[in-house]
């Protein structure tokens, strides 16, 4: 949320060790959106309270000048409320929490207890909330509130609800988490995070429609980012520039053990800041905050740079585990081209980034040497016409890669752990057929 010409980050925390437990909200700002300060715990559990078992997701809004929290208490999962400090930094807690006291009465058989993360806006009528659960049998459900002052709420109805049966477009799973509604003027898109059972976190999808009268008439949903299972970009959070533009956050889950993150002393990373645009026909493209652009250094440039088939071209002089990367090719014949990263000298380890065909790969059956690191590949489509130029911009953050193609279309996140320290360098490829690297730039 921005509040005093900064941005405030809010995140789930465990401040008793890398695991999932005692969650509170961590708290950092940022005047510039890259580089970012700790600030004290926002929200603990209150003992005997309805957070009392910790304080979940949820959102921030301003309420005529006071910043104001709505999240999610536990057990049994309620809505509550928090107001700020002008600077945001001290937070207190109405007597009258919850403010909902969990799901409507219809829905308490059917929904497990799951109730939570309710993410609110104003509207000429007064507040509204949507927050996620599910109907047993039938899939995930957003339910919709209404408020005049953040404290009573009415229960609308059902927003939207899921078929847990349909696998196609999507699979939107059986339990939905964290929905965001974003407003484009004439359109609206409802991004949700899902669950296939409980605790088996998916992925984040999207639908876009209009939202009138309180009804939504969604379009088919849509993946929003792609990944390996159990890592792709879960639980996105967005928020509103005072320039209009929304800028999102997701949650970058652990593709090592929880004993490797207990001895690490973290878990979980945030993604990179990403802007969200709406495009005509419906899509919503992801693309890194140009504000990132001052972590570039050093730079190397090439350009009109053929590949021959068959053959790794490892770059000389080129090395590091924090890099961004923007990559033209062009396809002369069939086959599937890229690069690597993250290699070691003798090629033992490494990344794969390949484009086959209409598919963007990560192949990362050689990212580590350690046996207890997933080694999944996970594939994205691509919408480039066969021929046709593709672009690629690459951020590799040590165990972070996120990846974005289609102008932002498609985002391919995933972790990888290399054993090797010199696993550092960077290799170009062609495979089945030549390629040609029409600009490649690397900071």
């Amino acid at each position: 949320v921005e509040g005093n010409g900064q941005l405030h980050l809010f995140y789930q925390y465990n401040p008793h060790g890398a695991f999932h437990g005692t969650i509170h909200w961590g708290h950092a700002v940022s005047q510039d959106r890259v580089h970012w300060q700790d600030l004290p715990v926002a929200l603990a559990p209150t003992p005997g309270g309805p957070d009392a078992g910790g304080c979940w997701s949820g959102c921030a809004v301003d309420d005529g000048g006071t910043p104001t929290l709505l999240y999610t208490g536990v057990m049994p999962q309620v809505v509550c409320r928090a107001t700020g400090s002008p600077d945001l930094v001290t937070w207190a807690k109405p007597a009258d929490n919850p403010v909902i006291a969990g799901p409507p009465a219809w829905l308490r058989a059917a929904c497990a207890g799951d109730f939570r993360d309710p993410f609110v806006w104003r509207a000429d009528d007064g507040w509204h909330l949507i927050i996620a659960s599910h109907i047993a049998n039938a899939g995930g459900c957003v339910l919709h509130y209404r408020s005049p002052d953040l404290a009573q709420w009415e229960h609308l109805g059902v927003l939207l609800n899921g078929d847990a049966q349909a696998r196609t477009p999507v699979w939107t799973g059986t339990i939905w988490e964290c929905p965001n509604l974003l407003d484009f003027g004439d359109r609206q898109a409802l991004i949700i995070s899902t669950q296939g059972r409980p605790n088996d976190l998916l992925y984040a999808f999207y639908h876009c429609g209009r939202l009138d009268a309180g009804l939504f008439d969604p379009d088919p949903p849509r993946i929003l980012a792609h990944g390996p299972a159990g890592e792709a970009l879960y639980a996105p959070q967005v928020t509103r520039l005072a320039d209009g533009r929304y800028l999102l956050f997701g949650w970058l889950r652990e593709g090592c053990s929880d004993a490797q993150c207990l001895a690490a002393g973290w878990s979980g990373v945030m993604s990179l800041p990403l802007l969200v645009t709406l495009q005509p026909d419906g899509v919503l493209a992801l693309q890194p905050d140009p504000a990132l652009q001052q972590l570039r250094q050093r730079h190397w440039h090439f350009a009109e740079t053929d590949l021959a088939a068959g053959h790794d071209q490892l770059l000389p002089g080129i090395a590091g585990d924090c890099l961004e990367i923007i990559a033209t090719f062009a396809p002369e014949r069939a086959g599937e081209f890229g690069l690597k990263l993250r290699c070691s000298p003798d090629g033992r380890e490494h990344t794969g980034i390949y484009v086959r065909g209409d598919r963007l790969v990560l192949e990362r059956e050689h990212a580590s040497l350690d046996v207890g690191v997933h080694r999944d590949d996970c594939t994205a489509p691509l919408t480039a016409a066969p021929g046709e130029p593709v672009t690629l911009h690459i951020f590799l953050d040590r165990s972070v890669i996120e990846l974005f193609a289609d102008g932002g279309r498609t985002l391919l996140t995933g972790r990888i752990y290399p054993t090797l320290a010199e696993s550092l360098g960077v290799a170009l490829f062609s495979h089945n057929g030549a390629a040609r690297l029409l600009a490649f730039d690397i900071w």
